[in-house]
């Protein structure tokens, strides 16, 4: 047998029997459960934790997996962050090896990489690629832009999201989320490293925490001359179209008609530079947000709180 497919084998061997297809169940409008989709996920630790996507199990009332011999268990959600399309679930199944987590930050495009899934209901589906390139950003269904996502051209297919990218030794690297309709070779997985950051406070919170300011804005370009006079490094700024009551940016004296360009001493181009920026160490400490009025530079003290509506998107 060539080399190249003895790697392959050697690493599908590896990882599979941590692989699980899950099945989801919603109630329809008579309140009865009905099919309401398929994905695949991972088992990452001995005592039954596993990772998926958040858009394979959001909204389930009831998730089934199966695991790589065929047997069907239940299984619970413990946590999601729809921000980051991660969930993580809990499930009581014996027999099993957990998945070995590589480190997404050594990855290089031109490596081998296997994706292992159950696209269209064909469980434990192996499909082979490289990596294609580093550091894009994907933008997931609420919106947000998630950042240092692989592209590989290994084939997903619905029914592959929340399934394994494992690399030669059979560690994952990734936790494959999405193709682009009517692209071929086009498909993308969130870096390991990711979903560890958040894994905590998924399974202790069941959900992940971050800073809210209460504004909306838009992207507009500044002209130059401001950008001369007050020696920007932006080209770009938010304009602030509303502020609402009672919030953050409202008692920091934020106005309608301001353009923020800096949060806590770093350049703000967009609603996504923003955003990467309120995280969870941010709840509840001043910050200085910088805007233009009137031709003036101003440092405005701000004090983040929780996004509430990320609480109210976590389904247990």
């Amino acid at each position: 047998m060539d080399l190249y497919s003895q790697i392959i084998i050697n690493a599908v061997e590896a990882a599979k029997e941590a692989v699980v297809k899950i099945d989801v169940l919603k109630k329809n409008k008579q309140g009865k459960k009905v099919p309401a989709g398929s994905g695949s996920g991972f088992l990452f630790s001995s005592d039954g934790y596993l990772f998926t996507n958040s858009h394979v199990v959001n909204g389930a009332d009831q998730i089934a997996i199966t695991l790589h011999d065929g047997s069907q268990q239940a299984a619970q959600l413990v946590g999601e962050d729809p921000d980051s399309d991660l969930a993580v679930l809990k499930t009581d199944a014996q027999g099993y090896s957990a998945a070995k987590l590589g480190d997404s930050s050594g990855v290089r495009i031109g490596q081998l990489v296997i994706a292992i899934g159950n696209p269209y209901g064909f469980q434990h589906t192996v499909t082979s690629g490289v990596v294609s390139a580093l550091g894009r950003t994907l933008r997931t269904q609420t919106g947000r832009l998630i950042d240092n996502i692989i592209q590989t051209d290994a084939a997903l297919n619905p029914g592959n999201s929340g399934g394994p990218l494992i690399d030669a030794d059979g560690q994952v690297i990734g936790v494959n989320t999405a193709t682009i309709r009517g692209a071929q070779g086009l498909c993308f997985a969130i870096g390991i490293n990711t979903a560890t950051s958040i894994v905590t406070q998924l399974i202790g919170e069941g959900r992940v925490r971050r800073a809210y300011l209460g504004l909306a804005t838009q992207v507009v370009d500044l002209h130059s001359r401001v950008i001369n006079f007050h020696v920007l490094k932006n080209k770009q700024g938010l304009f602030v179209v509303s502020v609402e009551p009672g919030t953050p940016a409202e008692q920091a004296g934020i106005r309608e008609g301001d353009f923020i360009i800096a949060f806590c001493d770093r350049p703000v181009e967009s609603s996504d530079d923003l955003f990467r920026l309120l995280t969870r160490d941010k709840i509840g400490a001043f910050q200085f947000i910088t805007v233009l009025r009137n031709g003036q530079k101003l440092d405005l003290r701000i004090t983040p709180v929780e996004n509430n509506a990320a609480a109210k998107a976590v389904t247990r």
